[in-house]
């Protein structure tokens, strides 16, 4: 909210759930979105929520990676694994790291 005019509006988008189990604090274990809402209060923030609209972009997205404007696995941090790696890559995604990995048994990408 530090970052957001005065009667500025803040978007919430995703899929949120009602209980995770395995999220990092107790809060976000019940669905509890923790924010600051005071200061949104006093600074005349706006809010809003909901699942992201997906069909809305689906089109041009797939219209940029087909015609390589975007390169997709740079994109989502897509790294090539291979299958003795795969145990490790699903203990860090487990972690959080920000990437994605595909399991690669038979070296088909490092071929490419």
């Amino acid at each position: 909210m530090g970052v957001v005019r005065v009667a500025g509006k803040i978007g919430i988008p995703g899929l949120y759930v009602t209980d995770d189990p395995g999220a990092v604090d107790a809060a976000a274990k019940k669905g509890a979105l923790s924010i600051r809402f005071g200061l949104g209060w006093a600074k005349s923030h706006s809010f809003h929520t909901g699942q992201t609209p997906v069909m809305k972009y689906n089109r041009q997205l797939m219209q940029a990676i087909m015609w390589d404007r975007i390169n997709i696995a740079e994109v989502v941090g897509v790294q090539v694994i291979s299958l003795d790696d795969a145990p490790n890559g699903y203990h860090e995604f487990d972690a959080g790291v920000p990437k994605k990995f595909v399991i690669d048994p038979h070296k088909l990408f490092s071929a490419a």
